[in-house]
């Protein structure tokens, strides 16, 4: 039974010694730089909620989901895309590898979108998420859960939103 619990000290060295598979580390950050800049986020308008994902006791992968994701990029003079401004983005989502190809992904997915329609920072119209261009895999995955590419880009990266 897949679960998500907030990272703490019981759990946060087990979410940092995760790994992905060679061919996947370009596709996202390393869960321990996720997991700074999501404590980097307390005190402004961006708020961030980092999560260990676990199957029973054991931890297999990492969540975080963030709300005005934009403010970081206010932060460093940089325009956000839109739709990361007072709404809802999940930022990170990774499975070990060891744990992957059991439907732990897709758990994890249901697991945000319940977590984020318990409206932690309030109402939002759109759930934002990107992903590498050539990272079919995950972008076939958003879109079995409704989330539709917007045009925008962050960074390299394609950007979908979900509507709430």
């Amino acid at each position: 039974m897949i679960h998500i619990e907030k990272i703490d000290a019981k759990n946060v060295w087990d979410v940092i010694d995760l790994k992905l598979k060679r061919e996947q580390k370009h596709f996202v950050a390393s869960n321990k730089t996720s997991i700074i800049q999501a404590y980097t986020a307390i005190g402004t308008a961006c708020s961030a909620f980092p999560f260990a994902v676990y199957n029973d006791k054991k931890v297999v992968g990492f969540l975080m989901v963030c709300y005005n994701e934009g403010a970081f990029y206010e932060i460093y003079g940089e325009v956000p895309p839109s739709a990361l401004v007072n709404n809802y983005s999940i930022c990170r989502i990774m499975i070990d590898k060891k744990y992957q190809g059991r439907g732990y992904g897709r758990a994890t997915m249901q697991a945000a979108l319940d977590f984020i329609k318990t409206w932690p920072c309030g109402v939002a119209e759109y759930c934002e998420i990107s992903y590498e261009p050539e990272n079919k895999a995950a972008k076939n995955l958003y879109a079995s859960f409704g989330f539709v590419e917007n045009g925008e880009m962050d960074c390299d990266e394609v950007v979908a939103v979900l509507k709430l």
